[in-house]
């Protein structure tokens, strides 16, 4: 009987260990949240670094838009209001864009060799901590820093461009209500005849307005008529209007591109694509250094890649290699830009060739292939490197 219980005892017992291994999650892939919270704080050290991403993302938005409201206050007749359309689209699209993409792949960069190069690789890999799970760690710890730095910028941005925006509205120099319907501004075309044909641009057309009426708008909105020039006396009233509602539908397109502040949908689309490009730096840029071991030469690939690679090869269209320019991520997040923007740095300028056509089904395609690829290339390497 005792001889039973003790075998009992030692079978127990024996299955003990067992169990507090299946209890045990270390080897687990998906990181815990002090995995997490500890690779925040990590970043957060690097106080270099975070004055960068703060500077760029916050500091500089800030000071210009503060230098502005300064300038506007002190002389308001030489210097513009700091807010407004044009204001907003030239920050997002020409400041938080680009700047935007490189610091968060810095931040990438940093956390994918941080381990290496501070020498404490091995010493994490001998915790028992899975390599997989140390490394996906990085990927909402990154984001938890650069994603709020993003937001708060653009909210500045968009506090002031809304709250500081112009009172009026000079379109072509002709003073014209803003937010007017294409109904809307033909009718104020029809009620401003002399205004509409002489400030607006005739742009042509079989059918279009035949005045040819030698006359221009002055600085403080009045019609001027040329010298010798018998103005508007040979021209009915109703061929006036007529050709005064016909110019207006020509300019229509371009004059609803033109308000005095950033719609709503327009923020929060700008909002959502500034974060998009943020975090795919910040990604693949952890992938890539990574996979290479090292900061440096991953952090001057990925400049190279905003600012010289994208916007010669979202552009230029190279025979028979079209197809492996649809699979490059600056041209796929140029393609989703919301349309109220100018095309950023990664798209060229608006005046410039147009982006190489691709459906938005295929942008984001590319971008969450590149996103799968660089993480798994970045996993892949921490899981074979050698402690």
């Amino acid at each position: 009987m005792t001889s039973d219980s003790g075998s009992a005892l030692t079978a127990t017992q024996a299955a003990t260990p067992t169990s507090g291994a299946a209890r045990d999650r270390r080897g687990s892939w998906i990181p815990t949240s002090t995995m997490i919270t500890t690779r925040i704080m990590e970043l957060r050290k690097r106080r270099g670094l975070m004055a960068a991403l703060i500077v760029v993302n916050i500091g500089i938005p800030a000071i210009f838009l503060l230098v502005r409201l300064i300038a506007h206050a002190v002389a308001p007749k030489s210097y513009g209001p700091a807010g407004g359309y044009d204001i907003f689209t030239s920050l997002v699209a020409g400041v938080m864009y680009v700047f935007g993409f490189i610091v968060a792949a810095t931040l990438g960069c940093t956390a994918g060799s941080v381990d290496l190069t501070d020498g404490m690789f091995r010493h994490l890999v001998i915790t028992g901590r899975s390599r997989l799970a140390l490394y996906f760690a990085r990927i909402p710890a990154g984001l938890a820093i650069i994603v709020p730095m993003v937001a708060v910028g653009f909210t500045i941005v968009c506090a002031v461009c809304v709250f500081a925006a112009p009172t009026k509205l000079d379109y072509q120099g002709v003073p014209v209500p803003s937010g007017l319907s294409l109904t809307g501004f033909e009718s104020w075309a029809a009620q401003h005849p002399k205004e509409a044909i002489c400030g607006l641009p005739y742009r042509g057309g079989k059918n279009g307005p035949q005045v040819g009426v030698p006359c221009f708008i002055k600085q403080n909105g009045t019609v001027v008529i040329l010298p010798g020039s018998s103005g508007f006396k040979h021209i009915s009233p109703a061929t006036e209007k007529a050709d005064a509602v016909a110019i207006a539908k020509q300019n229509y397109l371009e004059y609803s591109r033109t308000f005095l502040y950033p719609s709503n949908s327009l923020m929060v689309k700008a909002g959502l694509w500034i974060e998009l490009e943020a975090a795919i730096g910040f990604i693949v840029g952890l992938g890539l250094a990574s996979l290479m071991g090292q900061r440096t030469v991953a952090v001057v690939l990925m400049i190279v890649l905003e600012i010289v690679l994208t916007p010669i090869f979202s552009r230029t269209a190279i025979p028979h290699l079209i197809n492996v320019q649809r699979g490059l991520v600056g041209l796929a997040t140029a393609h989703l830009e919301p349309g109220g923007l100018p095309r950023g740095i990664g798209g060229g300028g608006g005046g410039g060739p147009p982006l190489i056509p691709e459906s938005t089904t295929v942008a984001v395609c590319v971008i969450v292939g590149w996103l799968v690829v660089w993480t798994a290339l970045g996993a892949w390497r921490m899981s074979k490197r050698d402690a």
